[in-house]
């Protein structure tokens, strides 16, 4: 067994090893006397020979098979990096035709990906649908996680900022946590700020540089949106217990999902636990929001933030609405989860 595993992580070396090698190559007096020839062979392997093999090598395991397509867009770049202008013939056809088919392709995978998972967690009652979710897990079938969390993120700042405007109505399960802070207010004021000091800006920059004065704006902008989408998303999201796992949501900037085997205890804390090792909050603006109950794990856990960046912890503290309802439940749910685990 321990061969095998051996054996398949060289294997995943083949790809890599196509592309380094096509590179020195390039590099070589043997592609220097003769560019045309070894430019066509050069573009076949990066293409053709190296997806394929990751194909081969990927094609009974685990990682989904998708992940080709990465694996021939790097080609793309690496081919249009190292060979000649004039001997990136087929390069250049493949970039001009078959790349924008390519790209048309993935997006509707991922539309179609996340709308079929979207409409699978809205038949469960019991959950809230949570697009951010069907982003990421569309997302993680074709894309590297960290890229598939970036691109949920930015999809879901446009979702939950501009096209989900329905009431978010809370179910018995879930639990809010920003109806009795000030965090929406004072991101709403942030989304005024930035729009003034975007004006104020533009107008300085305008008589020293247009374009500057315009990109500076369109980044203020882009910046605005974001923080708007983050905004709405703290009451799209509820943090929820379901049958085996707490899920703790803050909007966009905070998500984990704990087993509940795994929760050591649940207690009310409104005390600052900044000194505390291991400890982390699940809000982002803990100074304004404070706490008011306190998590423990029996392991290491990982909290994801904003774009996917990620952040160990062994203590959560986090602020609930309603927080002796939420110590209640939960304590209900680990009693019978601890007592089966061995």
């Amino acid at each position: 067994m321990v061969q095998s595993i051996n054996i398949r992580k060289i294997l995943f070396l083949l790809p890599p090893a196509i592309i380094v090698g096509c590179i020195l190559l390039t590099q070589s007096p043997i592609f220097i006397n003769d560019p045309t020839q070894f430019s066509w062979a050069i573009t076949f392997d990066l293409l053709i020979t190296s997806p394929i093999v990751y194909f081969l090598i990927i094609r009974k395991s685990n990682v989904p098979k998708t992940t080709v397509v990465p694996v021939f867009i790097l080609g793309i770049i690496v081919a249009s990096s190292i060979l000649p202008t004039e001997h990136q013939t087929y390069v250049s056809l493949v970039r001009t035709w078959f790349l924008p088919v390519l790209e048309l392709g993935i997006v509707t995978y991922l539309v179609c990906s996340i709308v079929k998972a979207f409409k699978k967690i809205k038949q469960n009652r019991l959950e809230t649908p949570d697009f951010f979710v069907a982003a990421k897990n569309a997302g993680d079938t074709i894309l590297p996680k960290g890229i598939s969390a970036a691109l949920a993120t930015e999809l879901s700042v446009f979702y939950y900022g501009f096209i989900h405007w329905k009431k978010c109505e809370i179910k018995q399960n879930e639990y809010t946590y920003h109806k009795t802070t000030s965090t929406q207010m004072v991101l709403g004021v942030f989304v005024f700020l930035i729009i003034i000091e975007a004006f104020a800006v533009h107008l300085v920059l305008q008589k020293w540089s247009p374009l500057a004065a315009w990109i500076m704006t369109i980044l203020s902008i882009y910046g605005c949106f974001q923080v708007f989408g983050i905004l709405r998303s703290l009451s799209k999201r509820p943090i929820t217990i379901s049958k085996d796992a707490l899920n703790l949501k803050y909007g966009l900037m905070g998500n984990v999902e704990l087993p509940l085997h795994q929760i050591e205890s649940v207690t009310s804390q409104t005390k600052s636990l900044d000194q505390m090792d291991g400890l982390i909050h699940l809000s982002s603006f803990k100074d304004m929001e404070g706490n008011n109950v306190l998590l423990e794990v029996k392991k290491e856990h990982y909290i994801s933030r904003f774009y996917g960046f990620k952040k160990p912890f062994k203590k959560i503290a986090i602020y609930v609405d309603e927080p002796k309802k939420f110590i209640k439940n939960l304590n209900y749910e680990i009693s019978p989860s601890t007592q089966s685990t061995p």
